[in-house]
């Protein structure tokens, strides 16, 4: 009893909800992606394992369900425009919407919480371990499908954040498990891996996907994006949400839901220093404040987050501010040389994060190098 309801509870988690199937027109700044796959629709065979990758919140995930909806629905067809979907009343769509399908699989994280092992139940969702992926991909991969139909994919598993597919030594057959699963593929099965950083994932791996690369949406995407979108802004926001977003919806969503836009008072006077040319003496504390901060708040807001994790979120958004800003002054071709050595020095800066050493010593130390490495002040 008490089993059932720990199922219960979790399968209302806001973490395992499929959020509502697009359809194409409204996926929006992927023109490119989207072609690739509908000649693969339009070819009536679909390769067995795909690679989607690119920026956070571009759209890849949101492109996967579309696609994954047109795989598994036989009533996928051209329509009138030559696009080929599905018909948005047929037995599978509404069992797609409801979120009841059996043969669409998510994998994330956060299905350790749902796992059998108490012990994995009880980890830091840092990564995507052994115990999910045995259980949600490669068990199930090799049964029949429940829905046997006349349709190009009768199975599709979508993994999201694949770079999370955990790589540690204790943990090295995780990904060496998926690659035999892709070397050996189930009849009518499709794999989709959603990445941010592809080359987290083996050599191997990627070299038996097809790959499929999304970019950043371009300023007029964004406010077409804006247009359709059903979001509230704060009063004077939209500019700093805009820089922060840097052609990515679902970061601007995130930097609302965490009131990034409250950034924008302590941050202003450094990045115009940086602009005039002047010494910043204090990024290091106001840095590990703001990372801190929404660490604490990201960490809260959801059952076995990892401090560590938000730490890492919040610093990569912060130093992707910086980035576009100094990008902004590449473009305008004001101090080019300054711009493309302070962008560097922000990747610099994202590494010594990812060998966790301390916020407040990175910015720090990235505020230094670039006042030493500034010739002349902007006018």
């Amino acid at each position: 009893m008490a089993r059932r309801a720990f199922d219960e509870e979790v399968e209302t988690l806001p973490e395992l909800t499929l959020p509502p199937i697009p359809r194409w027109d409204q996926i929006v700044g992927q023109d490119r992606a989207i072609e690739v796959l509908q000649a693969s629709l339009a070819s009536g065979r679909s390769h067995h394992a795909w690679l989607f990758s690119g920026p956070v919140g571009v759209g890849k995930y949101t492109t996967a369900l579309a696609f994954a909806s047109c795989l598994l629905d036989p009533t996928s067809a051209a329509n009138f425009g030559g696009v080929i979907e599905p018909d948005p009343e047929s037995a599978t769509q509404v069992r797609l919407r409801s979120g009841a399908h059996p043969d669409l699989h998510i994998v994330r994280k956060e299905l350790a919480l749902h796992s059998s092992d108490p012990n994995v139940r009880k980890r830091k969702l840092a990564t995507i371990p052994i115990d999910v992926v045995r259980q949600h991909l490669l068990e199930p991969a090799y049964r029949a499908p429940t829905i046997a139909r006349d349709c190009l994919a009768p199975k599709v598993f979508i993994v999201d954040e694949a770079e999370l597919l955990d790589r540690s030594a204790s943990n090295a057959p995780v990904q060496n498990a998926l690659l035999k699963t892709m070397e050996e593929p189930p009849p009518g099965t499709v794999l989709i891996l959603v990445t941010t950083s592809e080359d987290r994932l083996l050599p191997t791996i990627r070299s038996r996907c097809q790959r499929l690369r999304f970019g950043s949406l371009s300023h007029e995407d964004m406010e077409r994006w804006f247009g359709t979108a059903s979001i509230e802004i704060p009063p004077g926001s939209r500019e700093w949400l805009m820089r922060i977003a840097q052609g990515s919806p679902g970061r601007l969503v995130e930097a609302i839901e965490a009131g990034i836009d409250s950034w924008a008072e302590p941050l202003n006077p450094i990045l115009a220093a940086f602009d005039r040319g002047q010494p910043v003496f204090d990024l290091g504390p106001v840095a590990a404040g703001l990372i801190d901060s929404y660490a604490t708040s990201w960490t809260a807001a959801g059952p076995n987050r990892s401090k560590e994790v938000g730490n890492r979120r919040a610093a990569q958004l912060l130093l992707s501010l910086f980035a576009g800003h100094f990008s902004r002054g590449l473009r305008d071709g004001v101090d080019p040389d300054w711009s493309a050595r302070a962008i560097m020095r922000c990747e610099q800066s994202s590494r010594e994060m990812a060998s966790n050493v301390q916020a407040a010593l990175v910015f720090d130390a990235l505020a230094a190098d670039l006042t030493v490495t500034r010739p002349a002040a902007r006018s």
